[in-house]
């Protein structure tokens, strides 16, 4: 046993295993290019101007293929043996101390540009980023303490920031013992549950700008793959962590995702990428590690980029309702599905999405009625196959919603208006007016519901205390049905509101979560009321 361990070390675990992590299978479960295989291309690829890699990697047993064994699969069979034959577990690694700084790291740049003498830059590159342990000990502003807390990660910004924009403009020969090093990294044996020094080092990592180049997509997707499969906890740490990161470096990081994803959902240069066969695993784990930023982009005050900065619009262009398809028939198991991230999906594919599923909805209620039917043998009635919604003008609310509330059952039918005493076909234009006469007697502010504000044109909630919601929720279903039968209403509520119905975010998902627990905050009222905040602050600063 101990020997198939040995030769484990070599390989990173791939995604797929007996029990894959739920959202990262897609396609059929094909082991993925080993790193040792795209080392040795690397290793072969010529320079532009003839020169090759100076040095190589070797690996021990490169050329044997083991069956693959996946991390909590392999720490299963460890859980199974006896006390005994178990290896304790090894203690926390002591970091080694470096006393490089920024200062002495800028300097070092100066000489090396001005006397052409790259030795100590690369030096200290070739040390830095060899292993986890080596990246905490020049990043980490204590090299032993814990930072343990999701307030502070314990990293040296700074200095980081200062390194990854030196490290563009470095020799060639530089920048490729960065991508061997993290290769390194990557390769060694996973140890069970990650500590937080191994957090630090893949939040430091992540962030490298050399993976906006497609040569470097291989290595990057290994790095988003062990990222992605870490726990929930850790992703937490790492959520928190990321919405610490300048709005400059998290625009970057988010958008090298979503050039990433675009790039392997397009075809590609056969001499660029492997092919999609062999890296369907890819986009399921660059999705994955693009929620976590989205999650950090959500629990931030205000927001550090809009939320449409990461719909992919590449996504507009392939067949999606077939991933809805396969969204609806696997849920949130393993087969993966752009649907389970909302967060990258454009209006235009949402709308398409919402159009296509009410329409098959519509059919299928309508098809139980008629079976239901038949198969008691009763006369079969068109009106069935429809929500008919009878109404009188002069008691347009109060019609609406008994007839709502007594026909909860059919909301899912194809809607159709029908007043009392008028004779017509709803062909959809009665539906409208239905919907424009009811809205705009909720809205008014006579009636008390809402209130118009002038100053950011949008409606807000009156402040009397209601003691019946009932109209409430009939606005609320108004809304639901207007979007199942693809109606625009002229309704303007500020963002809050559907933040507020939206909560809490996507990923990471806690299913014991309340629904709807937003705190309003200064610039949420001032999107409501942004005179009234604007004087409030002016007396408060004149208070001081």
């Amino acid at each position: 046993m101990d020997g198939d361990v040995d030769r484990e070390r070599d390989r990173l675990p791939p995604i797929y295993s007996s029990a894959p992590p739920a959202g990262l299978g897609r396609g059929s479960k094909q082991a993925f290019p080993s790193l040792g295989s795209f080392i040795h291309s690397l290793s072969q690829r010529r320079e532009p101007g003839g020169r090759g890699l100076s040095t190589s990697l070797s690996f021990r047993h490169a050329g044997q293929e083991l069956p693959p064994i996946g991390v909590r699969q392999k720490q299963r069979l460890i859980d199974t043996l006896p006390p005994e034959a178990k290896a304790p577990f090894p203690c926390d690694p002591i970091i080694p101390l470096r006393t490089k700084t920024i200062k002495d790291f800028q300097e070092d740049m100066e000489r090396a540009v001005v006397s052409g003498d790259w030795r100590e830059v690369r030096d200290f590159f070739l040390t830095t980023f060899t292993s986890f342990i080596e990246i905490n000990a020049a990043f980490k502003r204590e090299a032993n303490g814990s930072f343990n807390t999701i307030d502070d990660s314990g990293v040296n910004s700074k200095f980081v920031n200062a390194v990854y924009d030196a490290l563009l403009n470095t020799p060639q020969d530089i920048q490729k013992s960065v991508l061997k090093g993290i290769i390194n990294s990557l390769l060694r044996e996973w140890k069970g549950p990650r500590t937080k020094d191994d957090l630090r080092a893949y939040f430091i990592l992540v962030q490298n700008p050399q993976y906006s180049s497609t040569s470097t997509y291989v290595i990057y997707a290994h790095l988003l793959r062990q990222i992605s499969a870490l726990s929930e906890a850790d992703h937490h740490f790492l959520v928190h962590w990321l919405k610490k990161l300048s709005v400059r470096r998290f625009k970057q990081l988010v958008e090298r995702l979503l050039q990433f994803i675009s790039t392997r959902l397009l075809p590609a240069d056969p001499d660029e990428l492997p092919p999609p066969s062999k890296c369907s695993w890819w986009v399921p784990a660059a999705t994955k590690v693009l929620g976590l930023f989205n999650a950090a982009n959500s629990v931030s005050s205000p927001p550090i980029m809009p939320f449409t900065d990461f719909y992919n619009i590449t996504l507009e262009h392939i067949n999606f309702m077939e991933e809805y398809r396969t969204w609806q028939s696997y849920g949130n198991s393993s087969r993966f599905s752009f649907c389970q991230f909302p967060f990258i999906l454009s209006t235009v594919v949402k709308k398409t999405i919402i159009q296509k599923d009410s329409e098959q909805q519509m059919i299928s209620q309508a098809r139980l009625s008629l079976v239901s039917k038949v198969s008691r043998r009763q006369r079969v009635d068109m009106n069935l196959l429809f929500l008919n919604i009878k109404v009188r003008r002069s008691q347009l609310l109060s019609d609406s919603l008994e007839e709502l509330t007594r026909k909860r059952c059919d909301l899912k039918k194809k809607l159709r208006v029908t007043f009392v005493g008028e004779a017509g076909l709803d062909l959809g234009g009665l539906t409208k007016e239905w919907f424009l006469l009811l809205l705009r007697q909720v809205f008014h502010s006579d009636y008390g519901m809402f209130t118009y504000m002038k100053d950011s044109r949008c409606h807000w909630f009156s402040s009397w205390k209601c003691d019946n919601y009932l109209e409430f929720q009939l606005v609320g279903t108004l809304m639901g049905l207007a979007v199942y039968n693809s109606i625009a209403l002229d309704i303007h509520f500020p963002l809050y509101v559907y933040r507020k119905l939206l909560t809490p975010p996507t990923a990471p998902c806690d299913p014991n979560a309340t629904v709807g627990m937003a705190t309003a905050t200064l610039e949420d009222l001032q999107q409501i009321m942004p005179v009234t905040v604007y004087f409030s602050l002016c007396v408060q600063y004149k208070c001081v």
